[in-house]
């Protein structure tokens, strides 16, 4: 009869081959996982840019649309005028006064 005694190839083929293959299924399996959470992080983060833009953009339609009108640009432009007009002929009224 044999006798008892620690044979390393009986523990490299009964416990480490099996050991080490579970190790690299567990790494594979949190790779893969790892993988498929990174996909999906750019995929909410793609549509939420998306919506952000939309968004923006129909901020700004608004904005266009309410706030300045193209009547209330041109009355603007005619009392700024008129405005720069006076102020003008009170600097050269001061001008010609001066010599």
């Amino acid at each position: 009869m044999e006798s008892l005694t620690f044979d390393p190839r009986w523990w490299v083929t009964a416990v480490e081959l099996p050991v080490l293959g579970a190790m690299a299924m567990m790494v594979w399996r949190v790779r893969h996982e790892a993988d498929h959470r990174i996909d999906e992080l750019e995929h909410r983060l793609d549509v939420g840019m998306g919506q952000a833009r939309e968004a923006l953009a129909a901020y700004k339609l608004e904005v266009a649309k309410s706030y300045a009108t193209t009547g209330y640009l041109k009355d603007v432009e005619q009392r700024l005028t008129e405005h720069l007009v006076r102020i003008e002929g009170k600097l050269d009224g001061v001008q010609s006064a001066a010599r």
